[in-house]
């Protein structure tokens, strides 16, 4: 069973202009958030360590704007976009980077552990591949007790080299359950090119071993991306079991802040540079005179104010009182 591509390449007259406008503006939002992510941590302003995503907004906000209100997500420890996508403010955000109490996790988490369970944000899971069977678990709890929740989960491409990614996908597979697994296909396992690592180029190709399908997509097109999996949410809604979703996408940044990604091609990262996921879209939206490109630049710099703000507003906050955190810990 050959992994099926999505060839979901819409012209801007199939854009829904409402639509492309909110996912614009988040995708901006992103990485302006995540360039400021890596000035404060130049600045030694940040708690530990940060692992950047810029270049696969496209692959994060079209998931993502594809799952209903209640339903549940993980992500990975690369997993800033995806908790904004999904609703977390830029303020709370930037206080779990800082360590205020303010912060998502009240500043205990710090960048490799966003989480809101509010949002269905289940976790950020620091250990590679950890949030597939949590989302197994969460699908299967929406199973048993019919509410008809999907569960979304996000990892990378060496994720699925590891027994829990084929563990989770039998399981899945065995049990219907209504998850979809979304593999950010990025050509890197940390410093390691995919393809030394692994068999194979196309990795949806692993779905056929579980009888499930196996989706690819071009995770620089965010309207690929959601209508890919908007149709694999669908599916687990209506009972038929889980879907593996390959996004072929690229992180522009090294694997974390001390990486300067020298082990790359050369030409490599400007050739992915040119089909950048938020100018694609801004040309779409310009092409159906939804935006012109001054308002686009108006909009950048609209959003770059927001995100100093809230940087200044985060860092106001008070540290977390490390007393505070045996409350996490241990049973009162």
């Amino acid at each position: 069973m050959e992994a099926r591509r999505n060839d979901l390449s819409a012209a801007p007259a199939d854009l829904d202009v409402e639509h492309g406008l909110q996912w614009y503006r988040r995708m901006v939002e992103i990485r302006l958030f995540e360039n400021r992510t890596q000035e404060l941590f130049t600045q030694g302003r940040v708690e530990g360590t940060t692992h950047l995503a810029q270049g696969q907004e496209g692959t994060i906000v079209g998931a993502i704007a594809a799952m209903g209100e209640d339903d549940y997500l993980t992500i990975t420890y690369r997993g800033h976009g995806h908790a904004l996508a999904r609703g977390m403010s830029l303020r709370a955000a930037f206080g779990e980077l800082m360590g205020r109490s303010g912060g998502c996790c009240n500043g205990v988490g710090g960048s490799m552990h966003f989480t809101d369970a509010s949002l269905g944000l289940l976790g950020a899971f620091a250990i590679v591949g950890a949030g597939l069977p949590v989302a197994l678990g969460a699908a299967m709890s929406s199973q048993r007790q019919g509410t008809g929740r999907v569960a979304l989960t996000f990892f990378g491409d060496g994720s699925t080299n590891i027994g829990t990614f084929h563990e989770t996908l039998n399981m899945a597979a065995t049990w219907k359950a209504p998850v979809v697994f979304v593999v950010e296909n990025n050509l890197y396992g940390e410093y390691t090119p995919m393809r030394d690592s692994t068999p194979l180029d196309d990795l949806a190709d692993r779905a056929a071993a579980y009888a499930i399908p196996g989706v690819i997509v071009d995770g620089q097109d965010i309207l690929a991306v959601n209508a890919a999996v908007a149709a694999a949410i669908e599916r687990g809604r209506a009972g038929e079991g889980p879907t593996l979703i390959e996004a072929k996408t690229y992180r522009y940044s090294g694997h974390s802040r001390t990486d300067p990604a020298k082990y790359r091609p050369e030409g490599e990262l400007e050739q992915w540079k040119q089909r950048d996921p938020i100018e694609l879209l801004g040309e779409r939206l310009v092409a159906a005179g939804a935006q012109t490109e001054q308002e686009q630049k108006e909009l950048w710099a609209e959003v770059q104010e927001l995100v100093d703000q809230c940087v200044e507003e985060a860092a106001a906050e008070p540290p977390i009182d490390l007393e505070l955190t045996k409350g996490f810990v241990y049973a009162d």
